[in-house]
């Protein structure tokens, strides 16, 4: 699924698009996604001006006069910037048209990705309200996630994918942050030493911002400028099950805790 870094590219991506852009009409082709995209947008959205693009975790936020449209791509959910000319397909849910032409349309083929009208407060919003620092921010730190995790009996793996600890970090990175900070993902995250913690919240953000910065993870994921991610070239353990660590060669391991994979390095991470 599309995960922080892929969300960002997705925000740099469609910003210098529809940036600024005045908002003819909106079209929910399809209403079932994973809740419904409410009628009053179609009454609201039209005139308003897209004054910025923010992110908050993997969620976009599209500011304009009246309040904020807040879209979460889901699964499988991209989001593309086009013509009027080009006919929606069949996963092709929600566009916000523009006067100048151009049509912002989410495709999603699995249908958890969301449109919400978040109002004049996003950040109050039931969905973003109990969120987490961004893990790009200086709020992150070392001395925060180690307050953060004390007394805590769930793996570190499962703690780094808790929303109410950081925002918006996913499966691959999580994966990734763990291996470049010698860390076994099983190990829970309240017997992790101050200095483990420290290391552990530098290599998220070199991991992250690294991804960010080559397009992301996703093998078939576009941004709103057509082009693909790279960093799954840069993946240490992500999906390389029984292919040789790239420091020490030991084979990567999998396992699962609760329902998502890790992969680790028995060598490299303890």
């Amino acid at each position: 699924m599309p995960e922080l870094p892929e969300v960002e590219v997705t925000r740099i991506g469609i910003a210098g698009h529809i940036g600024g852009n005045t908002i003819a009409k909106m079209v929910a082709h399809s209403g079932n996604l994973r809740w419904p995209i409410s009628p009053e947008l179609a009454d609201i959205l039209p005139g308003q001006t897209i004054r910025s693009v923010e992110r908050r975790g993997k969620y976009l936020l599209l500011h304009c006069q009246a309040g904020v449209v807040l879209i979460h791509l889901g699964m499988t959910g991209l989001l593309r910037i086009l013509s009027t000319a080009t006919a929606p397909g069949k996963h092709d849910h929600f566009d916000l048209i523009f006067h100048d032409g151009m049509v912002l349309r989410l495709n999603d083929v699995r249908r958890f990705g969301s449109v919400v009208w978040a109002g004049s407060d996003p950040h109050a919003h039931k969905l973003l309200a109990d969120m987490g620092p961004e893990p790009l921010t200086d709020d992150f730190d070392g001395a925060y996630l180690y307050q953060k995790s004390r007394g805590r009996k769930i793996t570190v793996k499962q703690f780094l994918m808790d929303h109410k600890v950081v925002a918006g970090i996913g499966n691959i990175y999580a994966n990734e942050a763990l291996f470049h900070s010698g860390i076994r993902p099983t190990t829970p995250a309240g017997k992790l030493s101050k200095v483990r913690h420290l290391g552990l919240v530098t290599a998220i953000k070199s991991v992250l911002t690294t991804s960010i910065k080559v397009g992301g993870t996703m093998l078939d994921f576009r941004d709103g400028t057509e082009k693909t991610g790279y960093f799954h070239q840069e993946l240490a353990v992500y999906r390389r099950c029984g292919l040789p660590c790239v420091v020490c060669a030991t084979p990567i391991q999998q396992n699962r805790v609760g329902q998502k994979s890790i992969y680790y390095c028995k060598t490299c991470q303890r």
